[in-house]
């Protein structure tokens, strides 16, 4: 087991939760590949895909946009050399038409499960698993 690896993949997803719940977009796309796969794949949530960082970035830009009073509540965070692993429950106010399935002005409980593959340090491929439901 590579534990300094690990160690890195940790801090890089540690990186990125901190860069989106600041909403800092340009922070966050630098711990992404250039060949970055973002994809939420719930029929009933987001399903959506990106690839590459322009693509991302402006989901991103579009995602953020649509609400307000984020709040994480991070229930684990595993990694192995390849892989990190978030569970996590977020809360947030529905504020735009557009991105949600959900009316404006929802106030949304989410469990929200991440699946990050990892390449040299960075995050390669982002699968979201998004369950939410009106608060």
């Amino acid at each position: 087991m590579d534990d300094a690896r690990i160690a890195q993949n940790l801090a890089a997803v540690e990186a990125h939760f901190h860069s989106e719940g600041a909403q800092e977009v340009a922070a966050a796309l630098e711990l992404y590949t250039d060949d970055i796969v973002w994809e939420a794949p719930a029929l009933n949530g987001l399903n959506r895909a990106y690839t590459g960082k322009d693509a991302v970035a402006k989901n991103y830009l579009e995602l953020w946009a649509c609400m307000r009073d984020v709040q994480f509540t991070f229930l684990q965070r595993f990694a192995t050399e390849d892989r990190v692993v978030d569970d996590s429950l977020v809360t947030f106010e529905v504020i735009r038409d557009g991105y949600w399935h959900f009316p404006v002005g929802s106030k949304v409980e989410m469990r929200l499960v991440h699946i990050f593959e990892m390449r040299d340090g960075k995050i390669a491929r982002e699968l979201v698993y998004d369950m939410g439901r009106v608060a």
